[in-house]
């Protein structure tokens, strides 16, 4: 095959941080090469400047054999690179065409033409048809899977000759995966290259055909995936042999419940949910995309308000419509968003500024005073405990990686003392190092006395974490079993509903 993107060399700095420092990367003509490495690592960074959205300090990049150095991520897209981004960069106000095409209308004498426009989006959409996408469909409308494919087809428009993906499936599940990976298939059949980072070494096994390391920023391995093993990409990727992934801990033997939860609904969603959670286990909750988990965690928490059900917390029964989030902190519950960077995290501030939010430490409680050295020297703490890779206590939280930026999120539950934890998809866009942290800091933390339920996407995970587990289908909290009573086969036939 013929190389149709060569990077040799390429270097990067933020003043005195170094994201990439001497890269080097082939990739075919027609081939999915597979980018891994830990979060912090330098695969956004190269990805964005091989998209002209950043200038390299120093290196060389030649496509299809000629000098390539986009000034702009529109220089690129015209030179044929496209970039479809972790984070989406759609305009919800417009719809799906409008979208689609942006900045690439078509036009006739200065005027867009919109029949033309039109059919061409059509023929975008038909790549990879999902049932909620319509051409004027506003795409704040739509679900986040349904915006992935719409990002996609919009990088499709450019009639790229390479499509760098950056966690393409973060916000996909189930079929919606396999439309991705066929669609893959067919830009590689095309002579595409397609440039592939996810943190799912089975994802990568199932989809590429090459890889590269990056470390540190540096490209450390490259090769074949079918001629390597798991153990040896997370050795290159971490610089060290890895250890067991999930920890053992003791596992609880009858504990006391701490919430009771019996009939709790709040519809279209979330139909009807009961269960128990106790003190010292991890309780998972698996299901597909959209079958109602994350509206049952956000209902227990007082985020969202339930039409029908009752909560029993430490012997007190309250109508489920009664609680509120204020009330949940006070109480000693901690709620981790799935989306981390719109609900999670306030990304301008500081890292101590998030991790003390919903517990300050003050100077001078009267006035609402707060004592800065204490939070700093706190923060500190909390730094060294979780392994939260940052220059310091004032770092702003978006200028860490995606697993830190999660620890930070995690820390603040911690921070705040909380003894019953709800966990939506807890290692969601986080690489392997980090995902081992956080599975010490669960674990941990359900030795010490707390409570966990975990929502996560992830079937081994919740077989190396949790003692018990319960299936979402359609809204529907089906029974908890204790975890050695379940198969990945039985999990994915209670999420579709097959009895």
């Amino acid at each position: 095959m013929t190389a149709v993107l060569r990077v040799e060399g390429i270097a990067k700095r933020y003043g005195a941080t170094v994201a990439l420092d001497g890269v080097s990367l082939e990739v075919q003509a027609g081939e999915v090469h597979a980018l891994i490495g830990e979060n912090g690592a330098g695969k956004s960074t190269l990805m964005a400047v091989l998209a002209g959205a950043e200038r390299a300090d120093s290196g060389e990049m030649q496509l299809d054999g000629a000098r390539y150095a986009p000034s702009t991520t529109h220089d690129a897209r015209r030179r044929g690179v496209a970039l479809i981004h972790q984070e989406l960069s759609l305009c919800p106000h417009l719809t799906v065409e409008e979208n689609v095409l942006l900045g690439g209308e078509l036009s006739r004498r200065g005027v867009i033409d919109r029949r033309r426009t039109r059919e061409r989006a059509l023929a975008l959409l038909e790549e990879l048809p999902h049932p909620e996408i319509r051409p004027g469909r506003r795409v704040s409308a739509l679900s986040l899977p349904a915006r992935q494919i719409v990002e996609i087809c919009r990088a499709l428009a450019a009639d790229a000759r390479v499509v760098l993906m950056d966690e393409p499936t973060s916000a996909l599940q189930g079929a919606d995966v396999e439309r991705l990976f066929a669609l893959v298939r067919r830009l590689a059949s095309r002579g595409i290259a397609v440039v592939y980072i996810s943190h799912f070494l089975e994802e990568v096994r199932q989809i590429a055909d090459r890889y590269t390391v990056l470390r540190d920023g540096r490209s450390v391995d490259a090769g074949s995936i079918a001629a390597t093993t798991n153990e040896q990409l997370i050795t290159n990727m971490v610089g060290r042999a890895p250890t067991g992934l999930y920890p053992a801990r003791r596992r609880p033997g009858a504990p006391e419940v701490v919430l009771s939860v019996n009939a709790l609904s709040s519809p279209p969603r979330l139909r009807r949910a009961s269960f128990e959670l106790r003190r010292g286990e991890v309780f998972g909750i698996a299901g597909l995309l959209g079958s109602g988990r994350t509206e049952l965690v956000r209902a227990l928490f007082g985020l969202d308000r339930p039409d029908g059900g009752t909560i029993t917390h430490n012997g007190q029964t309250s109508d489920a419509s009664s609680v509120r989030a204020r009330r949940r902190v006070r109480e000693g519950f901690g709620y981790l968003s799935e989306d981390r960077k719109g609900e999670g995290l306030a990304l301008p501030m500081s890292i101590t500024d998030n991790l003390c939010a919903s517990r300050p430490l003050l100077a001078i409680p009267s006035l609402g005073v707060l004592d800065v050295g204490a939070q700093a020297a706190r923060t500190r703490q909390w730094m060294r405990d979780l392994r939260i890779r940052a220059g310091a206590p004032t770092q702003p939280v978006r200028a860490l990686s995606g697993g830190n930026q999660q620890k930070v999120a995690i820390g603040r539950l911690l921070h705040q003392g909380a003894d019953i934890l709800f966990l939506d998809e807890p290692t969601r866009g986080i690489d392997v190092a980090a995902k081992a942290d956080v599975y010490e800091i669960i674990a941990r933390r359900a030795e010490s006395g707390c409570a966990v339920l975990m929502v996560s996407s992830y079937l081994p995970e919740l077989f190396g974490l949790c003692d018990r587990l319960a299936v979402m289908h359609r809204g529907q909290l089906g029974h908890a079993r204790p975890i050695a009573e379940w198969t990945p086969a039985r999990v994915l036939s209670a999420a579709v509903g097959d009895a």
